[in-house]
Parts: C-alpha cells; sequence; structure tokens
C-alpha cells in the first residue's frame, strides 16, 4: 500500500483593511437602498418631481433668463434634504432601536466604519437630486423663448443642500441614538427655513443658509449678479463633508485619515463662508459695471422693418419678438404713425443689484419706447400700452400724463389685436379689474384710465362694432388730438360714450 501525500494551497486572504472597505461598501449600498425607498424619501422625491413639472411647464411665460432659473432649481431640493436627513437618522440608531446593538460586536465593521457606511448611503440621493435639477432646468434651457446663461454652482446647491441635511442626521443619530431627535430637528429648520426666511434683505449671515435666491421682476445680465456662487457651493460641500467626518470622529473614528478629512472639510466650510460673506459686498468693478448698464448700456441692436431695437447681448435674440408686438400696435394704427420708426431700447436699473425692483423713467425722447428684460404674460400688453402711446402722444413721458379722450385709442392700439383683449386689459391694470379707474402699467411710468375711459375701452373691445378699425385709421387725428373727450372719441369710434364726464375734462 502506497501513500499518496497531496499539498493543499493555503486560501488567499484579503488584508483585513480591504475587507473592511468592501464591507462599508456593500453596508453603503443596502443603506442606500433602503433609504431611497423609505416612505419619507419616496413621498418627498414624488412632491419634487410634481412641483419641478407643475411649476416649469409655464414658469416665465415661456421666457425665462436662465441666470433665474438655475436659482429655482435651489428651494425644493430642501424637502427631499429634510427626508433624507430624517431616513439616515432613523439608520443610525435602527440598532439602538431593535436592541440589537450589542449583536455587531461580532463582526469586521467597527462602530465608526458603519457610520462611514450611513454617510456614503446618502450620496445616491444627492445624485438623484442632481439629476432632477438637471431635469428643471434644462425643461428651461430649451423652451424657444430661453436668454442668458446658468451657473454650475447654482445648480449645485441643490444637490449638495441634500447631502449636508443627510450628514447632520448620521451625525445627528450617532450623538443621540434617539429616534425622537430627528423628527424634532426637522421641525425646528422648517420653521428657520419656511417661516423664519421673510425678510428680503441679504446680508453676509444670509448665505450661510443653504439656499438664498434673489430674484425680482426683471432680471440682470449674468454678469451683473454678483452672487458669490462658488464660494456658496464651497462651504455646503465644506459643511457637509465636515458633518459627515464629525459623525465618524463621534462613533470612534481616529485615524490619520478622518483628523486630516475633518481638518480639510473644515478649512474649506470656513474659506467658503468667510469669501461668501464678503462677496456680498460688490466690488468696485461690479459697481462701475453696474452703473454703466444702467446709464449707458452697451446694446446690441438690429434692425426690423421701419424699426430699430436695441437690446442688451443676452437679450439679442428676443428682438423679433419684440418686433411682432410693435408690427401689431402700428398695423391698427392711422395717419403717420402707421408707418412710423420707433427705437425700441432696452433699460434697466442695476445699481442696487439682483431681487430688486426700481422704477425707470419715462424717456422723454421722441419716439423712444422702453423694454425691461421680463417677457410673456402680462408684460406683453404692458410693452404694447408702451408702444400705443409713444405712437398716440409722442414719447413716454407724454404717454404717462395721458387724461382725455386718447387713452381711449392708446388702449385700443394695444389690446384689440390680442388673442383675448379683455384678459389683455384685466392684466394690464393694477387692480385686475375692468371696470372704473384704474392705474395702466407700463415699462416705466404708468398710464391711468379714468372710469368713463374704461367704459369705452370695454366696450369697443367686448362688442367691436362693424367697421372700427377702419374709423380709428379715417378718424385717426382727432382721435389722436390734445383735448378731445371721451365721449366725442367714443361717438367717432361708433360706441356709446361715458355716462359721466371724466375728472381730468371737467
Amino acid at each position: 500500500m502506497s501513500t499518496v501525500l497531496t499539498e493543499e494551497s493555503a486560501p488567499v486572504r484579503a488584508p483585513l483593511q480591504d475587507r473592511g472597505a468592501r464591507a462599508v461598501l456593500a453596508l453603503a449600498r443596502f443603506e442606500a437602498r433602503r433609504l431611497l425607498l423609505s416612505v419619507p424619501v419616496v413621498i418627498a422625491f414624488v412632491a419634487y418631481v410634481a412641483w419641478i413639472v407643475w411649476r416649469t411647464r409655464e414658469s416665465w411665460d415661456g421666457y425665462p433668463a436662465l441666470q433665474e432659473a438655475d436659482q429655482a432649481t435651489q428651494s425644493t431640493p430642501m424637502l427631499v434634504g429634510l427626508a433624507v436627513l430624517l431616513g439616515a437618522a432613523r439608520a443610525v440608531v435602527r440598532s439602538e432601536r431593535h436592541g440589537t446593538e450589542h449583536h455587531f460586536s461580532v463582526l469586521v465593521l467597527r462602530p465608526w466604519r458603519r457610520t462611514a457606511a450611513h454617510a456614503l448611503s446618502v450620496v445616491p440621493a444627492a445624485l438623484l437630486t442632481a439629476v432632477c435639477v438637471a431635469g428643471q432646468f434644462g425643461w428651461e434651457a430649451l423652451k424657444p423663448g430661453a436668454i442668458g446663461h446658468g451657473s454650475p454652482a447654482e445648480l449645485a446647491v441643490g444637490p449638495l443642500t441634500v447631502l449636508a441635511f443627510g450628514a447632520l442626521g448620521v451625525l445627528l443619530g450617532r450623538l443621540t441614538m434617539s429616534a425622537f431627535a430627528a423628527p424634532l430637528l426637522v421641525v425646528v429648520l422648517l420653521f428657520v427655513f419656511v417661516l423664519g426666511t421673510s425678510s428680503s434683505e441679504v446680508s453676509g449671515l444670509s448665505w450661510l443658509a443653504p439656499v438664498v435666491a434673489e430674484t425680482g421682476p426683471d432680471a440682470l445680465p449674468s454678469d451683473l449678479l454678483g452672487r458669490p456662487a462658488a464660494w456658496h457651493a464651497l462651504y455646503l460641500a465644506g459643511v457637509a463633508l465636515c458633518l459627515a467626518f464629525l459623525a465618524l470622529a463621534a462613533a470612534g473614528g481616529r485615524t490619520a485619515a478622518v483628523r486630516t478629512g475633518l481638518v480639510l472639510s473644515l478649512a474649506a466650510a470656513v474659506t467658503g463662508g468667510v469669501l461668501q460673506a464678503r462677496g456680498v459686498t460688490p466690488s468696485p468693478e461690479l459697481t462701475a459695471a453696474r452703473e454703466r448698464a444702467s446709464a449707458h448700456p452697451d446694446l446690441t441692436c438690429a434692425e426690423h422693418g421701419r424699426s430699430r431695437y436695441c437690446a442688451l447681448p443676452e437679450w439679442a435674440p428676443r428682438t423679433g419678438t419684440w418686433a411682432g408686438v410693435v408690427d401689431r400696435v402700428q398695423a391698427v394704427a392711422g395717419g403717420s404713425a402707421h408707418d412710423r420708426p420707433l427705437v425700441v431700447r432696452q433699460r434697466i436699473d442695476a445699481r442696487y443689484g439682483p431681487g430688486t425692483d426700481t422704477a425707470i423713467p419715462a424717456s422723454t425722447e421722441p419716439h423712444r419706447v422702453t423694454v425691461g428684460t421680463a417677457w410673456g404674460g402680462n408684460r406683453v400688453p404692458e410693452f404694447s400700452s408702451a408702444v400705443a402711446a409713444v405712437l398716440v402722444a409722442g414719447t413716454e413721458a407724454a404717454g404717462s400724463e395721458l387724461c382725455d379722450g386718447r387713452m381711449v385709442t392708446v388702449m385700443w392700439l394695444s389690446l384689440s389685436w390680442q388673442d383675448d383683449p379683455m384678459n389683455a386689459l384685466r392684466r394690464v391694470r393694477l387692480d385686475d379689474s375692468v371696470t372704473g379707474s384704474a392705474i395702466v402699467l407700463s415699462p416705466t411710468n404708468p398710464l391711468s384710465m379714468t372710469e368713463g375711459q374704461t367704459d369705452v375701452v370695454r366696450r369697443l373691445l367686448e362688442n367691436p362694432p362693424a367697421g372700427v378699425g377702419a374709423r380709428v385709421k379715417e378718424h385717426w387725428a382727432e382721435l389722436t388730438a390734445p383735448g378731445v373727450t371721451t365721449a366725442r372719441v367714443a361717438d367717432l369710434l361708433g360706441v356709446a360714450g361715458p355716462g359721466k364726464a371724466d375728472s381730468c375734462e371737467e
């Protein structure tokens, strides 16, 4: 009998450090899947997507300025962030709630490594938020009326907010090991970020919040915003990483990598926080550029038909849209106004930065019409009213002082060609009414309508008599003569006159 000896090779064992890293990643994948499928997070993402669809479909009336559209992606991710905070904190304390914490002592993962897995588990939620942000902004950018430029730093705010809130949830769970701490913190944060942000003044301290939106009625050019968006993104990234490393340290992580990460992330948060606070005060160069844009802007001009249109460079593609309105207003005008060349000039007041609502004075130059940076919706009848006032009165300043029956002619020119004239009349008036006296909005100084003028205009728009367009052209000289009464204008156009004399005609 012979004996055959065989040598059995020993199994190759991975280093303990490699096995620990793989275990961390495996646990992170498991926790990420569980976090994304948790009820609060699912509800938050469903609400977020529904909000994107509801808002973006008709936002800015189809004419967004992308330097404001990127800011519009920032607020709603806080809802997702709060849900992720709650889910991450509950995941950390799950073993404590279920009484299984002592069983983890037999596993290869130490508490700080399990905490690292929980911190990594919030990353997929932040990435999914980034997908939603990209979808919302891309939808705006693909609209035919979109102009301007978005900022990658502004677009990063939403995902970074979710990341920071998730890391805060991990830290809170590790420090308290309580299932009630996270819901209480969510309530406090809701109060601070929702109910406690009523002030519109933006200061250096305001930028310590995750979101600081500065949007006003008129958008400013991208290079005049002066927002420290890049420093704010660095601040949020530093805060998120600092919270995560603090959670690792609280769980017993004392390695050189954890200490180094904590120091570097804290330095990034402090650097971003300090520099973003300094960035709130505009530099002398930015102040000078805003002054130039307000007083002597560098405009790009184009000819459309008989008129000339001058716009800020980012708004140059919109001149053809303005020209379409001018052509329609002039098409229903008579006399020399029908063929009169106009100069449409874009004007802004950027001296006080974004988010401010400042009045632009009416121009005293003949045949000059002002247009702002916003468009669509109410801005269309406001601009057409400004065009009509210049055609009738000669200048914007004179148009804002109209008080006699010429105001009826102005409103006919402005509204009669629109798809829904009565709705346009309602939207162009400050009080959204179609009866009584009211202020008529305009890109510069507003116009005013008396009760009698409103009655006549309403009759013209609701049931225009046959041939009213021809009557406007035939009697143009008298309809635009200074001092013509509203009653005379109504008679010339074939509708009943006002019930009483206008106050400015008494």
